[in-house]
């Protein structure tokens, strides 16, 4: 529910109850009177009577406070996330291989199969060479700014930039 419902809803009640208040001062007053043989002025009834009812008051004053606060207050701003729909297709430099050595080459046709991004460890196996000799050439291509590689976990994922 709203925070400005809530806050109606709260000052019905308060309403509400504030009749009930009067409803029963006016029903102890009649008792009071029936019931106490002295003047009104001086009956110890009459004065609690009085007490009770602004201390009801009170109570129901706070109530109505709190419902107004709740109806004038701002609600929070709801956050609008818009996704786009378009996929973002990113665009590489064409990788030039007669710059690549033999030994780069079937790396990098790898990493093309797998749309740019794969495991160093499915290089491994993708290619054959010693996992010493991947590393390597990977050094070189990303010294050459061919790739980048990314550390998850135990393992590096090697992305062509």
């Amino acid at each position: 529910m709203e925070n400005k419902n809530v806050g109606w809803l709260i000052l019905g009640i308060s309403a509400i109850i504030i009749g009930i208040i009067f409803l029963f001062k006016s029903a102890l007053e009649q008792i009071s009177a029936s019931s106490c043989s002295m003047e009104a002025a001086l009956c110890p009834m009459n004065k609690t009577i009085d007490q009770q009812t602004y201390l009801s008051l009170a109570i129901v004053g706070i109530l109505v406070v709190i419902g107004l606060v709740l109806i004038f207050s701002k609600p929070k701003e709801k956050l609008v996330i818009k996704r786009i729909k378009e996929k973002v297709e990113i665009k590489r430099k064409p990788i030039d291989y007669t710059k690549l050595d033999k030994e780069e080459k079937p790396i990098i046709k790898a990493l093309e199969k797998a749309q740019g991004t794969m495991f160093q460890s499915d290089l491994v196996e993708k290619t054959g060479f010693d996992k010493v000799k991947v590393t390597r050439i990977l050094d070189r291509l990303e010294g050459k700014q061919i790739i980048e590689r990314k550390r998850r976990g135990m393992t590096n994922v090697v992305v062509l930039k």
